[in-house]
């Protein structure tokens, strides 16, 4: 039997073992992305509330209404009797907004992605995923069955190459929008026209792009000019830049049949609450009525990278809110999150196995509920934090 007391030690000994903290309490004054944990009040440049959207009063009051209507839970699935109002008119406009002529929603991105993988690829087929693809997408592509293959993080070249050198069509090209530890975007125009040369389905998961970029919004797809032809899969969450809970899939009517009927992860789960979906229709009008929340956290995204260069803290080249500060170690990554802490700010290490082995860094977050003196105070503490560790500058 193997010892479960020896690989926790070995984590620890490697400075990989991963601890929760409890946050006690939201602090509301001002909704200023701030939050206390063992008594202690930080700012938080570690959660993925791009829009500042998960403490809106609106979308309390819209769960506490459906709560109210529906109850607290679906009882059921969406294909016994759990698909209610809520769900229905979310679809809707989730369509509406991506522009697509269906939507299905899932209780987590995880589902999603499984849904989608394991549904369009099979045994026989083959799936080819970027390095840096969200575990999910991994996940799904393995248990399909399908020969999965993995090409270098953002080469649509190379992408081209192992295709073109397997001579067979894949089921299904994958690729996140935006690269949630790295922040960086895919070449999805290039990826494209990879896909539609090799008769593959370009399967995009946007969860941290919807919301945050584009005109107005629809993201990575939209900041590059792609409609539902060039990319006709197209996975979000809801739990990010809207602010509430759970997933959707968008396509044509075709698609979300065919995942009602084969996805293992949509037919045999309990459907999300009617009040999360209520709460997540209140974001999405918030979301698209008030476009000062994507300009805001993208004028704090610049703010925090040209003071941070200049502060001589190591970036990466990411263009979104997303900003990894890389640092030598894990072990270097969990100190500079304690001096964070010290300073009164919650930015947590990133280690692997969520990034690759000498890929630990900080994962800072910008918010449109952060403040310029907070992103400045960030900056100064970052300084001091990842002081030895500035000749890794990429």
């Amino acid at each position: 039997m193997r010892s479960l007391g020896e690989e926790l030690a070995r984590l620890e000994q490697a400075q990989l073992r991963r601890r929760r903290l409890t946050v006690e309490s939201f602090v509301s004054a001002g909704n200023r992305a701030r939050l206390r944990v063992a008594g202690r009040e930080l700012v938080d440049f570690s959660s993925n509330d791009y829009l500042g959207l998960a403490r809106h009063p609106a979308l309390a009051q819209a769960m506490a209404a459906s709560a109210a209507v529906a109850g607290a839970g679906s009882a059921a699935s969406h294909l016994v009797s759990g698909h209610g109002f809520e769900h229905e008119k979310l679809e809707e406009e989730l369509a509406a907004f991506t522009g697509r002529e269906q939507a299905l929603l899932f209780t987590s991105g995880y589902a999603a992605n499984l849904a989608v993988m394991t549904s369009l690829a099979g045994r026989g087929e083959r799936a080819l995923l970027d390095r840096l693809s969200h575990a999910s997408l991994i996940d799904g592509a393995r248990l399909s069955g399908a020969q999965v293959k993995r090409y270098v993080h953002g080469d649509a070249e190379a992408a081209q190459r192992m295709l073109a050198a397997d001579g067979e069509a894949a089921a299904i090209l994958a690729t996140d929008g935006v690269f949630s530890m790295d922040g960086d975007l895919a070449p999805l125009p290039r990826l494209a026209r990879v896909a539609a040369a090799h008769g593959a389905w370009l399967v995009v998961d946007d969860a941290h792009g919807l919301g945050v970029l584009g005109a107005t919004g629809g993201g990575s797809l939209e900041h590059f000019g792609l409609d539902a032809r060039a990319a006709p899969v197209l996975v979000g969450t809801l739990g990010k830049a809207f602010g509430s809970f759970g997933a959707f899939v968008a396509g044509d009517s075709q698609l979300v049949e065919f995942l009602i009927q084969k996805a293992r992860s949509y037919i045999y789960t309990t459907a999300l609450p009617q009040p999360v979906a209520a709460a997540t229709r209140a974001a999405l009008a918030l979301a698209r009525a008030e476009g000062w929340r994507r300009a805001r956290v993208h004028e704090l995204t610049a703010r925090f990278r040209a003071g941070a260069l200049a502060a001589g803290v190591p970036l990466t080249d990411s263009p979104t809110p997303i900003q990894p500060v890389p640092l030598r170690s894990a072990a270097a990554a969990v100190a500079a999150q304690a001096r964070l802490e010290a300073a009164g700010f919650l930015v947590v290490a990133i280690r692997p196995p969520t990034v690759p082995p000498g890929g630990a860094r900080l994962r800072v977050t910008l918010c449109a509920t952060h403040t310029e003196a907070q992103v400045d105070a960030l900056v100064e503490q970052l300084a001091l934090a990842c002081a030895p560790t500035r000749e890794v500058h990429p």
